[in-house]
């Protein structure tokens, strides 16, 4: 260790992870050890930490007692297991990677926006928008899932572009929430019925957490749009947030600019 971490070990014993045994307890109070206030902020934090039937973890727990990363004894492994390892580990927590807690965060967005589908405060199905001159963009916010199956799993955005007559430059800002999983957005013609990549008309592929892109589509009439939203399907049964902004800019405005 260095100047940058203050190195303690607690046992499991004196935060009743493990049963207390008395006469261990009567030896170490002969020695001048004092039991630990479980009611202390930063014994809440190391309980906090804790993974489930882990025997032993290491914590690295931030000046303000924040968790900034988890190592449990027994999952020591790749990157993380050895000296180096350990090391990186370490690099990982204060560089605000979480190592340790991805799963629990995962776990945290999907209970989340499962229940806010559930509330009726999310849709994930009948998304559409209808687009005009007066209304030429509108905001949809969703999720989207991971395909339990080797079927495709889209969450479906209906747009509605045929007030354009003349055509048009369709584009369609994308975001990705905070959960671990990428999404993939892939633009469909309205009457396509196999929804898979390969009769997308565009595509934005694998936009990975918190990030956006934009998929731009011109057309050379009114005409109606899918927009499929999936996630990466090496994670399985996960589920994250989407919000995606829909606008045409009209052929009739782009003649005129000229």
């Amino acid at each position: 260790m260095n100047e940058n971490f203050i190195n303690v070990w607690v046992l499991n014993t004196e935060l009743d992870r493990t049963p207390k045994k008395p006469e261990r307890i009567a030896y170490r109070q002969q020695q001048g050890f004092n039991l630990i206030d479980k009611t202390l902020p930063l014994a809440q934090t190391i309980m906090k930490g804790w993974k489930k039937h882990s025997p032993a973890d290491s914590l690295v727990i931030s000046p303000k007692l924040e968790l900034m990363g988890r190592l449990p004894v027994n999952e020591r492994t790749p990157p993380y297991n050895g000296a180096k390892g350990y090391l990186l580990f370490l690099q990982d927590a204060l560089g605000g990677k979480l190592p340790g807690f991805r799963e629990d965060t995962s776990t945290h967005w999907n209970t989340l926006l499962e229940t806010a589908v559930e509330s009726g405060a999310i849709k994930d199905d009948g998304l559409n928008v209808v687009l005009t001159d007066e209304h030429a963009e509108k905001e949809i916010l969703s999720v989207f899932r991971t395909s339990d199956t080797d079927a495709q799993n889209y969450t479906v955005v209906e747009i509605d572009a045929t007030p354009f007559k003349d055509g048009g430059v369709l584009m369609i800002d994308v975001w990705v929430g905070e959960a671990e999983v990428s999404g993939s957005f892939d633009l469909f013609a309205g009457d396509t019925t196999e929804l898979v990549p390969d009769n997308a008309l565009a595509s934005a592929r694998d936009i990975p957490t918190n990030q956006k892109e934009v998929i731009k589509y011109r057309f050379d009439r009114g005409r109606v749009f899918k927009l499929g939203v999936i996630g990466n399907a090496s994670e399985k049964g996960k589920i994250n947030g989407f919000l995606a902004k829909i606008s045409v800019e009209s052929a009739f405005v782009k003649n005129e600019g000229n």
